[in-house]
């Protein structure tokens, strides 16, 4: 089932205001999602680069610490009062006017 990102926000704060302690602060968020995104980092590492994963480490994947990375990244957001479908219109925005010839277009022939 596709989702979109409101109803994604709905469900992560829906989740998260069963809890006494809610949203960690702006600060606890950023720690917590650098460390995601070194996790990610090193499941990247062990499929695509030289560093096989060691026989005594957990199965993992680059799917789960994505999906971690949009999580934090939901609890970010709603805890700050951001819409992310209007953040995104507003970055497409942005890349379609200020870096619209940056890059090569493909051939459409």
């Amino acid at each position: 089932m596709e989702k979109s990102l409101a109803e994604m926000q709905r469900e992560v704060d829906l989740y998260i205001s069963q809890f006494k302690e809610g949203y960690f602060s702006p600060l606890a968020m950023l720690a917590r999602m650098s460390e995601e995104v070194g996790e990610l980092a090193r499941e990247v590492n062990h499929e695509f680069g030289e560093k096989p994963k060691k026989a005594s480490e957990d199965a993992n994947s680059i799917e789960l610490e994505l999906g971690d990375i949009l999580f934090i990244t939901i609890c970010f957001a709603n805890s700050l009062g951001i819409d992310l479908a209007e953040a995104h219109d507003k970055v497409m925005h942005k890349f379609n006017t200020r870096d619209a010839n940056r890059w090569t277009p493909k051939n459409t022939d």
